[in-house]
This record gives structure tokens, sequence and C-alpha cells, in this order.
């Protein structure tokens, strides 16, 4: 008898968040159906604690009819993990296999998508001057979390990271004192302005919006892994269709191109950093 209690409980708690994630789709556009059910399932869950609702229908009354707690809704459904230099072994192979590639481009378009607040796009930023080629360099970061892409573009960071993230900088080849890249306060610290001068932070949503130009360079790194296997192949689509023939794709530590449809297009770059060239 609890057994069936307990499955009735879990088919209707599968129910409402199902209405509620096609409730936002349809209302807002942000498409969250198909991401990984036990993920979504904790973020929902911990934003009725915060708000003290007691069902998730609640939660959708309150979602679809005030835009601005959806707007920070949105915080909780989008996956923020990031850091200066995160995986410093990534940067340092991307130092070291692509970009003595890149010296003879005429100019060089990346794309970072799923930039989160940024980190990981100030530091490319920083690696491409010291190898020379940011003046010929244009970078898009996008993400789905407007407020998270102002955080990104004010370029200002909480100063109680900068130890991690100097031991980051200098494990991924950096050759400087990093902290030559920023003023600081007791507080924050403000990236120089010219490492902001060729990035273009923008929304974008990667499982409902198209490819907006061609890129050298695409970074989706640690995006993915929140994504069931359609969202996956869809976003794998996306990143094919934008890269050009011989670009370069950078993904997580989790991530791959194996077992898609693209496998075969592809050579691998460096296995273990999952840094990839478009052959097809």
């Amino acid at each position: 008898m609890i057994s069936t209690v307990t499955e009735d409980y879990d088919e209707l708690e599968k129910i409402e968040i199902d209405l509620l994630l096609e409730g936002i789709y349809r209302h807002y556009g942000f498409d969250f159906r198909n991401y990984v059910f036990p993920s979504i399932r904790r973020r929902i869950w911990y934003r009725m604690r915060a708000e003290k609702l007691t069902t998730i229908s609640a939660l959708q009354n309150k979602i679809l009819h005030d835009p601005l707690f959806m707007k920070s809704f949105l915080g909780d459904l989008s996956i923020h993990v990031t850091e200066m230099f995160r995986d410093p072994t990534f940067f340092l192979s991307f130092r070291k296999n692509v970009v003595p590639l890149l010296y003879d481009y005429p100019s060089i378009r990346i794309w970072h998508a799923g930039c989160s607040t940024g980190e990981e796009v100030y530091s490319m930023a920083i690696l491409l001057h010291e190898e020379g080629l940011y003046d010929k360099t244009k970078i898009y970061a996008t993400d789905i979390d407007e407020l998270k892409l102002k955080v990104a573009e004010s370029g200002i960071f909480t100063l109680n990271r900068m130890q991690q993230y100097t031991k980051n900088y200098l494990n991924a080849g950096g050759s400087k004192e990093f902290s030559e890249y920023y003023d600081a306060n007791q507080l924050n610290v403000s990236f120089h302005p010219f490492l902001r001068r060729n990035i273009t932070f923008a929304q974008h949503n990667l499982v409902t919006d198209h490819s907006f130009n061609e890129f050298h360079v695409i970074f989706c790194r640690n995006v993915m892994i929140y994504f069931n296997d359609f969202l996956q192949n869809q976003v794998h689509d996306l990143i094919y269709e934008s890269l050009s023939f011989q670009g370069f794709l950078g993904l997580g530590s989790k991530e791959g191109i194996a077992f898609t449809k693209f496998q075969d297009s592809y050579e691998e770059i460096d296995g273990n950093e999952k840094i990839y060239k478009r052959i097809r």
C-alpha cells in the first residue's frame, strides 16, 4: 500500500514538473523540457523551499504571473559553475595545441556558448593577449541568463577567489603576474577594460535559437551534461553548423563527440581535454 502511494506521488510530481516546464516554454520561450530530470527536479525543489511553497503547481502560478520572479528562477534552472582558467590543463592544451595553428588566420572568431558569469571568457582573452592573437580576435560570449550576462559584462568578480584563480592561471601556462590584469579593492577585482574590448556578450538559448555566425573556435564546456540525449544531439547539430571547416571545438571533461552522429566529422586534438578539429 505504501509503495503504491509513493508511486502515485512520484507520478503526480512528474506531471506537475512537465506542466511547469511546458508553461515556461510556451509563455517565456525557455525550453527546459529535455534537461536531465533529476537535475531539474532538484532545482525546482530548491526554489520551492526558498519560497516556502508546498506544491509545484503553486510555483507554476507564481512563475507564469510574475516575470520578475521568472528571471530569478531562470538562474536556478541554468547551471552556473565556472572560474578563471577552469580546468587549467584544458587551457594549457589549447595554448600548446591550437594557438600555433591560429597564427596564420587573418582574423579569428570564437564563440563561448553557455558563458555564465564570464570567468572563462576573460581567461581566454588573457591567453590570446599573451600569445599576440587578441587584437585580431572577436569573442562572442552567450548565455541564456541575462542576469549572469550582466555580471560577465561588468568584468567585476570577488577578491576572495583570486588566490585560486592565480594558481589556475599559472597552471594554464600564464607567463605574467596575474594581478597585472585587474585592479582590486577590499571586496572585488575589476578586470582591465582592454580585455572586454573584443568581447560581445549576448543572450542566446542553445535549445531554441539558431546559429548566428561561423566560428573558428567554439567552446561549449560542461553545458550538455545537463541535457538528455535528444537535446545533446540537437546542440551538436547547432555547433557543427556554426563551426568552420578545420575549426576547433572544446567540450567539458565529461562530454565528447563519441556516439554522436558527428564522431567521424572531428579529429581528436587532445582526447583527455576534449579538444577536437572539424575535418568534414
